[in-house]
């Protein structure tokens, strides 16, 4: 049987201003109808043996990764909240330790799951090719072949001697990103490939090989597991524990270490959409070379990718640009300087702007809101909520809210009274009191609610009853 483990703890910086920290592009919809999480799991239907997904994600995203693991349909194992990150191998190592003592023997394929493959067929052939390997204690990767001298990849160089070109390869070494001209040696020499990131190994051989290399890691997890606690559909880590693990990845941890290393060429289409640039590689462009996303006109533009999700955005005279338009901000960079967008994002988290957290519109376990407008004293947000979900109980101790039900019928509790409002009704709520929103139906529930008062930050809120376990 082979256990997939996802790995979804990323927060996507290159990919701002659509992926943000509490929304990153694993969670996003960008190369189609699917999130890339739910595209990581669909692709693993034409795999054979496949038993239940586990996930590991950060705390903080673990509504939004349950709904679109939930909307998928597939068998769940675990999904593991990560209190802080710790890179990929503690990630493993914890999924390892709950894998084996599930299903012993059982092969795990570890993913990131902010990639795209195009090729779901050619993946499934792949982990098969690899499949013996790692049933007999091979710690096996899966390797791209370049066709381009990308400095922006780690590389890994494989023996070939007395191997078919299918053949799972020994691994020699991993290296690390190469400059240009490395990477043009590596691609005219034939033995090197990039390094994807997917593993498939038996969670037993994963462990005995933490055991060797990284014991303080191996010994950080059991603790975290030990001292973890069920929260709804969430396994929550103990935080002090998995705090105290190193933060490595499996390739630094184990990986580089390791004399049961094996590679699998991977041919599939396979993008880890690092940067914007990666988005134009992978997509369809029209006849000048573009990619527009959303309401785009364009006049005398080529070899552009142009993402409006929000309103009208036009563009003369371009090429080989990158404009991505959201609700609260706007990114125009070069096609080759995509990479630094990461250290705009360091910046904009230096001067606490809230862009680089989250967007106007605000996912919960509940539904959505998304801010309207707002000034010193007043904020104005669209709600909805959805079919069966109520907020939590609470009250704010420096602000009054207004509620206006634009669409469906909403429950309210206030103090020790409970009303119905339909559409084009209202209510009010004054400061201090408690109250809950809530939504019996079967449909969307859809308010507009104005805030007034001293201090209208999210952190004015003091639950004494939430479905969802958030204190």
């Amino acid at each position: 049987m082979i256990i997939p483990v996802i790995l979804s703890g990323g927060s996507g910086t290159r990919l701002w201003p659509l992926s943000r920290a509490l929304y990153p592009k694993q969670l996003l919809s960008l190369t189609g109808k699917n999130t890339m999480l739910q595209d990581t799991v669909y692709r693993l239907a034409s795999l054979e043996g496949c038993g239940p997904v586990y996930c590991v994600c950060n705390e903080s995203h673990r509504f939004l990764v349950a709904e679109q693991l939930h909307e998928t349909g597939v068998e769940l194992g675990e999904i593991i909240l990560e209190p802080v990150g710790r890179n990929t191998a503690p990630a493993a190592a914890i999924s390892a330790m709950l894998v084996s003592k599930t299903y012993p023997g059982a092969l795990m394929l570890v993913l990131p799951a902010d990639h795209v493959i195009l090729d779901s067929e050619a993946f499934s052939a792949a982990v098969s090719a690899g499949r013996a390997a790692a049933e007999k204690g091979e710690l096996v990767t899966f390797g791209i072949r370049p066709n381009v001298p990308e400095t922006g990849y780690g590389y890994i160089r494989v023996s070939k001697e007395g191997q078919s070109d299918k053949a799972v390869y020994p691994v020699l070494e991993f290296v690390e990103k190469p400059d240009k001209a490395t990477a043009e040696r590596y691609l005219a020499s034939g033995d090197y490939f990039w390094n994807s990131g997917i593993f498939l190994f038996k969670a037993e051989s994963y462990l005995l090989e933490l055991e060797t290399y990284a014991p303080s890691m191996l010994a950080a997890c059991r603790d975290a597991i030990e001292k973890s606690v069920k929260d709804l559909d969430f396994l929550r880590l103990d935080a002090a524990s998995f705090c105290a693990s190193p933060s490595d990845s499996i390739d630094y941890a184990v990986m580089e270490k390791t004399a049961l290393a094996a590679l699998v060429p991977l041919d599939a289409g396979w993008n880890d959409v690092g940067a914007w640039s990666a988005l134009w590689d992978v997509e369809k462009s029209d006849v000048s070379g573009n990619i527009k996303k959303g309401d785009v006109m364009v006049h005398d533009v080529k070899n552009c990718y142009i993402h409006a999700t929000s309103r009208l955005v036009t563009a003369v005279g371009l090429e080989g640009h990158i404009i991505v338009e959201t609700s609260d901000a706007v990114l125009v960079a070069s096609r080759d300087s995509v990479q630094d967008v990461k250290v705009l994002v360091e910046e904009l988290k230096r001067s606490e702007r809230d862009e680089a957290l989250t967007h106007r519109r605000v996912c919960r376990p509940w539904g959505t809101y998304e801010t309207v407008d707002e000034s010193e004293r007043f904020k104005v947000k669209r709600i909805t909520v959805n079919p069966g979900a109520a907020l939590s109980l609470q009250k704010h101790n420096f602000r009054a809210e207004h509620w206006i039900v634009v669409k469906g019928r909403a429950l309210v509790t206030v103090e020790e009274k409970k009303i119905t409002l339909c559409e084009d009704q209202s209510t009010y709520i004054p400061v201090g009191a408690f109250h809950r929103l809530e939504n019996r139906e079967e449909s969307p529930l859809e308010l507009i609610e104005v805030q007034s008062g001293s201090y209208l930050g999210e952190d004015d809120i003091i639950r004494v009853d939430d479905r969802y376990g958030r204190q």
